[in-house]
Parts: structure tokens; sequence; C-alpha cells
């Protein structure tokens, strides 16, 4: 099948025939060219995009920066969290791309590949961001496997990685004197309720923030974890929030979105110190709102849909006065006036403890705290893991159950207990 060109008035057209439907001979025909050359050169690319099933490149021919372009839009957009989404294309762009964008994919070699592995370990890389950068070219060179077929086997399989001796990790685990002179610090500010909240129930930060009174069942002293908070731009898609890294994001926003895994949505009992707290806030707010009146701020959510067409709420911050008809939320993680507090506000918060008490602190510090108090203590395992909301319990004991002196001398005393034990 090779058409043709032809002139028509001023202008010059292509055509070729396409595959039959319904037995019916079908033609593609496109004019507008000024001149026959340029008419030919537009029927030799629409043959090859035909002839490739609308591709309009051969597989064999395809580079490396090409098909992660392809791969981010055929897998990753249907498939991964916003956040992941940005993850990834920050990986191919600032690592991969630049190393291996160029060469054509059915060139990479997995000598190539241990090269740069070696690389990243030369270059300082830590052990968990070498994997990352490794893991994600991996992912996207199985799917140039299958279901694609451009490559017959993925080149990265053969890859050792090579060892990193890890670094020993900050202290986390706040000792009480520690979290009482936090909490003390922060009691008169925004920050004291979502620390209360994060020491007391092991909560995610996304999950903290995302908190709303109707999560919060007083009555019975639960909280229900159904929606996480994330920070992403609005009207734009991943790429141009990559595009922004670094730079000062004009229209970010934050949205609810699902939890992050399905064991996440729970619902946590909490005690006596913790509800005390969250009653007296809930008072609290009430008699701000009456205080600050029509210049109060509250928030409402306005329904968006993201890049796989699935339904999102956009937080979206007004004063009382300005009258809407979207539909109002009370987040409990809110100052004075009403502004939210965010996981970005907290960050200033963790920068004091940082400066004052020369702790490595971040908010997870608590969940780590919470979850080892508990362990201590002599907790069931399981019900931590359900705490937490992790989907498999060897998540709770490697990542968060730490080996503390505590524990250590609670099973000497358990032991001898056992072994001087006697019988009645």
């Amino acid at each position: 099948m090779t058409g043709g060109t032809r002139k028509r008035g001023s202008t010059w057209s292509y055509y070729f025939d396409l595959g039959k439907v319904g037995g019916k001979r079908q033609k593609k025909e496109k004019g507008g060219f000024k001149t026959r050359k340029e008419a030919e050169a537009a029927l030799v690319r629409a043959l090859s995009e035909y002839n490739h099933s609308g591709q309009v490149f051969t597989p064999a021919e395809i580079t490396v920066s090409d098909y992660l372009d392809q791969w981010y839009e055929l897998y990753c957009k249907p498939n991964l969290k916003y956040n992941t989404q940005v993850g990834y294309l920050r990986i191919t762009e600032k690592h991969i791309k630049p190393k291996f964008g160029t060469y054509k994919l059915k060139s990479i070699t997995p000598a190539a590949l241990q090269e740069y592995a070696n690389d990243l370990k030369l270059n300082g890389y830590s052990k968990s961001h070498m994997s990352g950068i490794l893991s994600v070219f991996q992912s996207a060179l199985d799917y140039a496997v299958e279901p694609l077929h451009y490559i017959s086997a993925n080149p990265m399989k053969l890859v050792k990685y090579p060892k990193v001796e890890r670094k020993p990790r900050e202290r986390i685990i706040l000792t009480m004197e520690e979290w009482q002179h936090i909490i003390s610090r922060f009691k008169d500010t925004r920050f004291y309720i979502p620390l209360m909240i994060g020491f007391y129930t092991g909560l995610r930060i996304s999950e903290a923030f995302a908190l709303t009174w109707d999560d919060i069942d007083l009555n019975n002293r639960t909280l229900t974890v159904n929606k996480q908070i994330v920070k992403r731009n609005f009207g734009a898609d991943v790429r141009k929030t990559v595009e922004q890294s670094g730079k000062r994001e004009q229209r970010s926003s934050w949205y609810f979105t699902t939890p992050k895994t399905s064991s996440s949505i729970r619902t946590i009992p909490f005690g006596d110190t913790l509800y005390n707290t969250l009653k007296a806030e809930q008072t609290s707010q009430k008699k701000n709102e009456l205080k600050y009146g029509e210049f109060y701020t509250i928030h409402v959510l306005k329904k968006e849909t993201d890049e796989k067409g699935n339904d999102m709420q956009r937080i979206v911050s007004v004063q009382k006065c300005a009258e809407s008809q979207l539909q109002r939320i009370r987040l409990v993680c809110i100052a004075e006036n009403g502004q939210y507090t965010s996981t970005d506000s907290f960050k200033y918060c963790s920068r004091i403890i940082h400066k004052e008490m020369q702790l490595a602190f971040d908010y997870h510090s608590l969940r780590h705290t919470h979850a080892t108090m508990l362990i201590e203590a002599g907790a069931d395992v399981k019900n931590v893991q359900t705490r937490l909301g992790h989907t498999n319990i060897q998540t709770t004991l490697q990542t968060y159950v730490h080996d503390t002196e505590k524990m250590g001398q609670r099973s000497v005393e358990l032991f001898e207990q056992l072994t001087t034990a006697r019988p009645s």
C-alpha cells in the first residue's frame, strides 16, 4: 500500500486505501499542502502511523525518552495515585532520561545498567534512593516486555544492586520527658491539636490533617480514617507539577483523596486525654466562629476530576461572609480564625523542635513513638497493626516497632519469672 498525491486546485493532497469495514472500501485523504513535496512527506508519516496501529514509530526505533513518555501515558496515569505519578516523573526526568534518553530502547543492555547502578553508589546515593531510581526503570522496562512486546526481556532483571551500608537512623522515638516538653511548648498554638492526635492515635500526617469533626465520635471516643490530604495543582496535570518543582506554584490547593491502602480505612478508639482535648477544641472552635463573625474562614468542597477521570474534592477556603452553594466541611486542624493548618504549616513546628530541642523530629516521630510505647507496654501486635492501618504485620514489626532498652529488660524479667516459677 503506497497511496499517492495529487493537486486539487492550488494545493496538494495525499491519499491511500484503508482496510475494508463491513466489506466496504475505506479511503484516507488529506489536503491543504502547498507543494507536492510537503504532501509526499505527510503521506509517508500517515502510512507509517496507519501500518503500526496508530503509532508514529516502529518499536525497534523508539528511544528510551520517547518510550518513558509513552509508558507514563499508558500505564502511570491510569493506574497510579497522584503523588506516585509525581515521584515517578521526577525520577525519569532527573535521572533516567539524562543518562539513557537518547539511546534506542532495544540497545539498553544489562552491562550498561549495571555500570549505572554502580555509579549511583559511587556518587553517594543512599540505598533507598538508588533502589527507587532502579526500580522505576525496571517497572518501565517490564511494561515494554509485557504487554507492549517492544523488547523480549527486561535487562534490569540481571542487574545486581550494589551493597550500600545503611547509615544509622536518627532517633525518632520520643521519651515522655521530650513529649511533655514539646506539647507544653505548643499548648496555645494551632499545632497543639495535630500533635495530640498524632501522639495518641499514631495517624499518618496526611490522615491527621484530613480529619473533620464528622470523623470524630466523642460519645464513643473513636475517630474514623476514611480519607487523606494531598497537595496538588488544580487545572493542571502531573507533568506541570513536576516542571514547577523548585518554583512557587501559583495554582496549588489541598484535596481529599482515598487512603493509602484499604487497610488504612479504620476506626481508632482513644482515651480520656485525647477525648478531653478534642471536646475542649470543638467548643473553642464554635466560640471563635462567633467571635470572628463574617471574617471567620470556613471551608467548602468543590468536586473535580483527576487525570484518570475519577472524582476528587478540592478544599476551598472562603470567608464566612461569602455566600457559597458548596458543601461546607468542618476541619479539625485549624487556627483560631478558622484558617486551615496544613502539613505545610506543620513544617514550622518541626523546625522549632529541631532548633530548640535538637531532636530529629517530624510528624512521623509521633507514629513511631505511639507504636513503640504500645509494644513496650505489652499491647497485642495485631491490634497495633490495625491502629496504624498496615496491610502487612511485618511492616509493623520491622519498621515501626523498635528494640528498646525497656523491651530488653522486660524480656529478662519475663524469662526470669518463667524459670523461677514453682509448681503449686
